[in-house]
């Protein structure tokens, strides 16, 4: 079972927006020296949709270089066409990547019944265990929890989902019905706390990245059905989660871990940094940050 604290890892970047391997190393061993329990490369948190073939092969070679075997290594590996996603697949080194991560197809909105029979065909070929990830406030394309449920029944490689539908009832109705091994992790930093409270497994996390030990204590926490102390680290962090996607994700994240000191904040477009004075509340609200 797939459980813990994921961390949704941002691409660094140098000025002249080329990748930069010393800081993605930093950024890795800053993670799992602090807790975190597996690793999510090429998601929406790492600009991926900027990167080109030859930088995403880049990029996973690197995190598995820099991983070195020591917490699982979760790749996003999905897209709006189903032929050009098992077509990846098939073209795909699967060496040292323990899941993918596969997002609901965006923007052409299928149906539920075309969603179900997009993740089926990627199950049949797919060689690893497959997160499902439900993200309609990027994608437009909710997964219900019955799709979800019928999904993780039909196939054994569908193994958990990244639930940020921000839908509690759905989150519940998934919890209840779900399969004996499949996990629900929350994709959303600030209803971590709320889900495992309702026998949720985990976080795949962006502000992990800034404060990976007190986000996975707060996990860890819940796991161990201890919400009281789960409670006090939540809402340490809730004004935190709330400056990181006030100007867009990986802007917040990007300005925090240039704050913290493992890379710079260097983004690629469309997306650009956050605005000075967003700045200057990152910085202030980590330089005063104390844990309870």
């Amino acid at each position: 079972m797939i459980q813990g604290t994921g961390a949704a890892i941002v691409t660094p970047f140098n000025k002249s927006g080329e990748i930069d391997k010393k800081s993605l190393e930093s950024l890795i061993n800053h993670l799992i020296n602090n807790g975190t329990d597996f690793i999510v490369s090429l998601g929406t948190t790492s600009e991926a949709v900027t990167l080109n073939k030859l930088e995403k092969d880049v990029v996973i070679s690197l995190v598995k270089e820099y991983v070195r075997g020591r917490v699982p290594i979760v790749m996003g590996l999905g897209g709006n066409s189903t032929a050009g996603v098992c077509e990846e697949i098939n073209n795909t080194n699967f060496d040292g990547v323990d899941a993918i991560l596969s997002v609901a197809p965006y923007y052409n909105k299928p149906n539920q019944r075309g969603i179900y029979a997009h993740f089926a065909e990627i199950a049949k070929i797919c060689p690893v265990p497959i997160i499902l990830y439900n993200v309609p406030g990027r994608t437009s394309s909710n997964i219900s929890a019955s799709t979800c449920i019928k999904l993780a029944n039909d196939f054994e490689k569908i193994v958990a989902v990244k639930e940020a539908s921000g839908d509690m009832n759905q989150v519940m109705e998934i919890i209840k019905n779900r399969p004996k091994d499949f996990s629900v992790l929350s994709g959303d930093d600030a209803l971590t706390y709320p889900m495992m409270t309702l026998g949720g497994n985990g976080v795949i996390s962006v502000v992990a990245m800034a404060y990976p030990k007190e986000f996975s204590d707060m996990v860890n926490l819940c796991l161990k059905g201890d919400y009281e102390g789960a409670k006090q680290l939540h809402y340490s962090l809730v004004e935190f989660i709330d400056l990181l996607f006030e100007d867009g994700n990986p802007a917040g994240i990007k300005a925090s871990l240039e704050v913290i000191g493992l890379l710079e904040n260097n983004l690629r477009l469309p997306m650009v940094p956050v605005l000075n004075d967003h700045y200057a509340a990152i910085k202030k609200f980590i330089t005063e940050y104390k844990q309870p």
